[in-house]
């Protein structure tokens, strides 16, 4: 196997585009260069190494065990470099450089898309990957800079920034509450049709606090669970029954009269929308910029 010192870091590099594009064409692509580059510095990699990093065939290339690992390694290593020297590099105030974002698909249509597409015409130079998704990702291993979660952190080591605080309303189709009526008294959710979202800690007891300061507690009776808010939203909408909703999600719908707000004297727990980053990494400078005017975007909607 070859010494370190005679690896060309320019191969490392058409590497981790291969292992992020999924294909050599998608790497080329990325990258500005032709396909057959990819593929001889690839195979010289392979050369040097003495390992097999991909098994290839006529439709897909997948990383082997050992493809596997060297990237797991070399991944982080490579993105502080790039990092470093984006922020060298670049002008005084302007950002250059990959900026990779998580969210869930609900989030980034109402809010984090939009707000992205506003920063990123501020800087030219800067490319943005937006990657959506209800689970929470692995943020080292799909090398992302910035993943924004709604709601409660469960995991208390995540290194989270709270940009601001939402309140949520119990909501419902005005066909639903045509068919079954409207409940008066929180404890009357409890004989309604509730649609869960089992990503909650606990999607079935949900706490009311009035302004007469009395609280109640209702656990509420599940007829269809979901795991997606986006795919909840549409549950509600189609007239599946009742369930909580976030005020940046469900305002549109109550402003076009696709939902209805049920028990508006009633509230429930505020919660936060936070900006998660990944364990242990220097957080570069368009990654502090973008948390920064997302706050303030939040706060100018």
């Amino acid at each position: 196997m070859s010494t370190p010192d005679h690896i060309d870091l320019n191969a490392l590099t058409i590497f981790d585009a291969v292992v992020e594009a999924g294909s050599f064409t998608g790497a080329a692509d990325r990258l500005g260069v032709a396909k057959a580059k990819v593929s001889v510095q690839v195979a010289r990699l392979e050369r040097l190494l003495g390992l097999s990093l991909f098994t290839r065939t006529t439709r897909q290339v997948s990383l082997t065990d050992a493809g596997r690992s060297l990237h797991t390694q070399c991944q982080p290593l490579l993105r502080a470099l790039t990092d470093a020297l984006a922020e060298a590099g670049s002008d005084q105030g302007e950002l250059s450089g990959m900026l990779r974002v998580s969210t869930t698909a609900l989030q980034a249509t109402h809010s984090i898309g939009p707000a992205l597409v506003e920063f990123a015409a501020l800087y030219p130079r800067l490319h943005v990957d937006l990657r959506t998704g209800d689970r929470v990702a692995d943020m080292v291993a799909e090398g992302i800079d910035l993943s924004f979660r709604m709601g409660w952190l469960r995991d208390s080591t995540q290194r989270a920034i709270k940009l601001a605080e939402f309140s949520q309303h119990v909501v419902a189709s005005p066909a639903y509450l045509k068919r079954r009526g409207s409940p008066k008294r929180p404890e009357h959710l409890a004989q309604h049709d509730w649609v869960s979202l089992s990503l909650l800690p606990t999607p079935l007891t949900w706490k009311f606090s009035h302004a007469d300061g009395k609280q109640v507690v209702v656990h509420m009776a599940s007829r269809m669970e979901v795991d997606s808010p986006s795919t909840l939203l549409a549950l509600v909408e189609h007239g599946a029954g009742l369930s909580a909703l976030e005020t940046l999600t469900v305002q549109a719908s109550l402003d076009e009269g696709t939902l209805v707000q049920v028990l508006p004297k009633w509230t429930l727990p505020d919660g936060g929308v936070y900006a998660v980053l990944p364990p242990g990494r220097h957080v570069p400078a368009r990654v502090r910029a973008f948390i920064d005017f997302y706050r303030d975007y939040l706060a100018r909607h």
